[in-house]
């Protein structure tokens, strides 16, 4: 699973972007992945300061979709 996010940088809100976090396990469940979202997201956040999370969302590797 991914974690897919739409992230915008702290200083200047206007500039976004979109990233990804590979979950450590595989599998299509949806509930496992928001499950362990919350650990990925903070750890990320910790790992980025100067970028905020907008949005996110699971989703399965190899099915991306064009929006998040």
């Amino acid at each position: 699973m991914l974690l897919l996010l739409s992230i915008c940088l702290i200083a200047q809100p206007s500039t976004c972007r979109e990233d990804q976090i590979e979950m450590s396990y595989e599998g299509s469940n949806p509930f496992i992945c928001l499950r362990h979202s919350q650990s990925a997201l903070a750890t990320w956040q910790a790992a980025h300061p100067d970028w905020h999370v907008e949005r996110w969302r699971c989703a399965a590797r190899g099915s991306l979709p064009k929006n998040l």
